[in-house]
């Protein structure tokens, strides 16, 4: 059955959630935003597509960093309005420069950061 980007659910602004998920460690790298035209690229092209909700315009992981994100599968939600791209992320995901974007934790009312920035 082919698909059709229209077919999600976006909300009032044209934006889908997008996670990020090393198709190999499985661990959560980052969480952006896609429109339709960022999901037609990102399944055009390969590269991981966002739209910038700051810049108002498209990004592709990487493109100015090198942290690419090769995608691997491309998946929704039961609901459609929520997406999972998993991807071979080459070096950091985060723009902090660490691995994932998600590296602060909060254990009994205490913030620990989990990972330091690669050098």
């Amino acid at each position: 059955m082919s698909f059709d980007p229209a077919t999600l659910v976006y909300n009032e602004a044209g934006l889908i959630p997008a996670i990020a998920q090393d198709a190999t460690s499985h661990e959560v790298l980052m969480m952006a935003w896609m429109n339709v035209q960022a999901v037609e690229r990102t399944l055009a092209t390969g590269k991981v597509t966002y739209w910038s909700r700051s810049r108002q315009s498209f990004w592709v992981k990487g493109e100015s960093s090198g942290h690419v994100q090769e995608l691997v599968d491309f998946r929704y939600d039961c609901d459609r309005d929520c997406l999972l791209v998993l991807v071979n992320q080459t070096g950091p995901a985060c723009h902090t420069n660490r691995r994932s974007c998600f590296y602060t934790s909060v254990q009994g009312g205490q913030e620990t950061e989990l990972m330091a920035p690669e050098t």
